[in-house]
């Protein structure tokens, strides 16, 4: 799953324009044209599709972190140079406001298994013994699950 199909889902899943996802990117610290966020916006293979990159991935959900949830004192998050999907899960998990039971009901809704303490594993450093990898599967099943539960019943995000 590349960037630009996860910036697509969210923005689907989140219901947000694109004036929304420019502020977002400012509040994460990167400053984008409307046609940049349009070049993201488009299919690969499409005339003008640019592929994002991790760093302004990242800068998308910092931001939304603080658009869902406001400024948290102290300094300013830095934009991860390389993102993995562990990464992201932690960053949507935030967002959202969403528990590890809230994870394991959006993947019940679209009748998926997964346990808290598997998604503990994936919150984990990568140094950790019991860490494990979020694959792709894992991701495009989380932001199926999002999609198809919908936000109110899946996140105490207001």
């Amino acid at each position: 799953m590349t960037n630009n199909d996860i910036l697509r889902r969210l923005r689907f899943i989140l219901k947000l324009n694109d004036n929304d996802l420019l502020t977002i990117m400012e509040l994460g610290s990167l400053v984008v044209e409307k046609s940049d966020v349009n070049a993201w916006l488009k299919r690969e293979g499409s005339d003008g599709y640019r592929e994002m990159k991790d760093k302004e991935l990242a800068s998308f959900l910092n931001g939304l972190i603080t658009y869902k949830r406001g400024r948290h004192d102290g300094k300013e998050p830095v934009s991860e140079t390389i993102l993995t999907n562990n990464l992201i899960l932690k960053k949507i998990k935030i967002a959202l406001r969403l528990t590890s039971e809230d994870i394991v009901d959006v993947f019940k809704a679209i009748d998926k298994r997964i346990t808290v303490s598997e998604i503990g594993a994936f919150l984990r450093k990568p140094s950790h013994a019991k860490y494990r990898d979020f694959n792709g599967q894992y991701m495009r099943n989380l932001l199926y699950g999002l999609q198809t539960k919908g936000l109110n019943e899946s996140t105490k995000a207001s």
